[in-house]
C-alpha cells in the first residue's frame, strides 16, 4: 500500500493545540498524523481504544473495516468504534480529518462500524463546520475548551446518526459469511494478546478454520491467519518503536512461547531484529 501523504498546508496545526487530557479526551487532527510518520501504522490492521470519525475530503484508496474491505474516496464519513480493526491507504493525494472520541454511553455514538458515502451538499457543509470549529477549539487554548469540544462532539453524534438514518435504505443486508468475519474481527481486537491460535477462534465461532478462511478471504482480501498475525505484529512493533520495555517482555505480553519465536516472528513479517527496529525508530 501507498504512504499517505501529509499536506502541511492542509493538516492542521498540532504545536499550539491543547493536550486530550484538557479536551475531555477529545483531540482532531489530519488522518496523516495518525501515522505519525510511519505509513504502516494506518496501511495495517490495527485498533484503538477510543473512537474515531473520519471525514475523507480529497482523494481515493481502499479501506479493511472490522475484516470488510471496500473503497472509499472523497466525501465518505467512516465511523470507528473502539476496538474496531482497521486498515486504511488514502493513496498519495489522499487527505482527511480525523476526530478522536472518547468512549461515552451518553454521547449515543452507534456500537456498529459504518462507512457512508455524503452525497449531499448540506451534510457535506454541516460536519465541515463542526469539524472545524472543534479545530478552532482546539488550537485556542480557552478556558472550558473541553465543554466547548463535549459540544461539538454531540454535534457530531447527531449528524452521524442523521445520516445513518438517511441512508439506512442504501445499505444492503449483510451476507452471514460478512456477519461472520466481523464477529472474528472483534475477537481478534479483544484477545489477540491471548495464546489462542486460528482454530480456536473457528471454535468458538462454530465454524472450520476452512470456512473461517475462506470468509475472510472473501470478505477482506486476507486468510483468518493473516488478519491475526498483523494485528498481533502492529501491537509488537508499537511496543517496540515507542517503548523502552524490554523486549523480551513484549514478547511475553503477547504470549510467544519464546524470546527467540519472538524475534524470529518480527524478523520474518519486517525484515528486520527487534532491536533493529528499536534502534530505527529512535534514530
Amino acid at each position: 500500500m501507498h504512504a499517505i501523504a501529509a499536506r502541511a498546508d492542509l493538516a492542521p496545526q498540532s504545536a499550539s493545540a491543547l493536550p486530550a487530557s484538557v479536551t475531555g479526551g477529545i483531540r482532531i487532527g489530519s488522518i496523516a498524523q495518525m501515522a505519525r510518520g510511519a505509513s504502516w501504522r494506518l496501511e495495517k490492521l490495527h485498533s484503538r481504544d477510543h473512537h474515531l470519525l473520519l471525514w475523507i475530503t480529497r482523494g481515493q484508496g481502499r479501506m479493511i473495516l472490522q475484516g470488510l474491505r471496500s473503497g472509499i474516496g472523497t466525501h465518505n464519513a467512516v465511523f470507528v468504534p473502539a476496538g474496531t480493526l482497521l486498515a486504511l491507504d488514502l493513496g498519495k493525494q489522499g487527505f482527511g480529518l480525523a476526530a478522536h472520541l472518547p468512549v461515552s454511553p451518553d454521547m449515543g455514538l452507534p456500537d456498529e462500524p459504518q462507512h457512508l458515502r455524503i452525497r449531499d451538499v448540506q451534510a457535506q457543509a454541516e460536519i465541515a463546520a463542526i469539524l472545524d470549529a472543534m479545530q478552532r477549539e482546539q488550537t485556542a487554548q480557552r478556558a472550558f475548551a473541553d465543554e466547548v469540544m463535549r459540544a461539538q462532539s454531540m454535534l457530531l453524534s447527531v449528524w452521524l446518526r442523521r445520516q445513518m438514518m438517511e441512508h439506512a435504505d442504501d445499505m444492503p443486508r449483510m451476507p452471514a459469511a460478512h456477519r461472520l468475519v466481523q464477529a472474528y474481527c472483534a475477537m481478534v481486537a479483544r484477545d489477540y494478546a491471548s495464546p489462542k491460535l486460528m482454530g480456536d477462534y473457528a471454535a468458538e465461532l462454530g465454524v472450520t478454520p476452512t470456512h473461517l478462511t475462506r470468509s475472510c478471504r472473501e470478505a477482506s482480501g486476507m486468510t483468518a491467519a493473516d488478519i491475526l498475525t498483523q494485528r498481533s505484529l502492529y501491537a509488537a512493533r508499537d511496543m517496540i518503536e515507542t517503548t523502552n520495555r524490554p523486549l523480551q517482555d513484549i514478547g511475553q505480553s503477547l504470549n510467544f512461547s519464546s524470546p527467540a519465536y519472538f524475534s524470529r516472528f518480527v524478523q520474518h513479517h519486517t525484515g528486520q531484529s527487534p532491536s533493529m527496529l528499536r534502534r530505527s525508530a529512535q534514530r
